[in-house]
């Protein structure tokens, strides 16, 4: 067993690298999913809702609220697979809810690239509101992650991902990285048998 975690700013990468572990046969849980479920439950619009129902989420049922809502999916996808990857952690505290259910087959994983170079992978996007149309702009929403504690997190990285070369660079290191973190949890697996 081994559930793999990414954090990352807005545009970092962590999409792609999501991306990399369905290629490869690994579920993925996107903590994203859950609140975007919890923000149609409400009867909002995920697009324009999302941020203000994750922190809502937070007010209201505390700070590791969406990943405990978390922790059922991951469980149940290692009952099918030896790995698990999980997208779009956002604090030390959601960090410290996934160490005390999985203690050391959890690897966290943070995904960094300079503000220039997100700016440019949004726009590319076309998917995210731009501060031109009226929308939350990039320097806001990172301030929002970071409100939530995403600093606190990144800093607790097992591993770190400078993500500024190549596309297919970015998918080789992100392959390596679960290859090696499968390699390692193999090993222990038998050191305790």
């Amino acid at each position: 067993m081994h559930v793999i975690g990414t954090v990352g700013l807005p545009g970092s990468g962590k999409g792609e690298a999501a991306t990399v572990a369905r290629e490869d046969g690994i579920p993925v849980v996107t903590m994203g999913d859950v609140v975007r479920q919890e923000t149609a439950d409400r009867g909002l619009d995920p697009a324009t809702d999302h941020g203000t129902v994750a922190q809502a989420l937070r007010e209201e049922n505390g700070p590791t609220a969406i990943a405990e809502r978390s922790l059922p999916m991951i469980e149940d996808r290692l009952e099918q697979h030896d790995t698990v990857l999980v997208d779009g952690i956002r604090s030390g505290t959601e960090v410290d809810v996934f160490e005390a259910a999985f203690d050391d087959a959890f690897t966290l994983v943070s995904i960094e690239a300079p503000f220039e170079v997100r700016v440019e992978r949004i726009d590319e996007r076309g998917r995210d509101a731009s501060e031109a149309e009226g929308g939350e702009g990039l320097r806001e929403r990172d301030e929002r992650e970071r409100g939530f504690g995403m600093d606190d997190a990144m800093a607790r990285a097992d591993v770190v991902v400078e993500n500024t070369d190549s596309l297919e660079a970015f998918h080789e290191r992100i392959r390596s990285i679960i290859g090696e973190t499968d390699d390692v949890n193999r090993a222990r697996a038998e050191s305790k048998s």
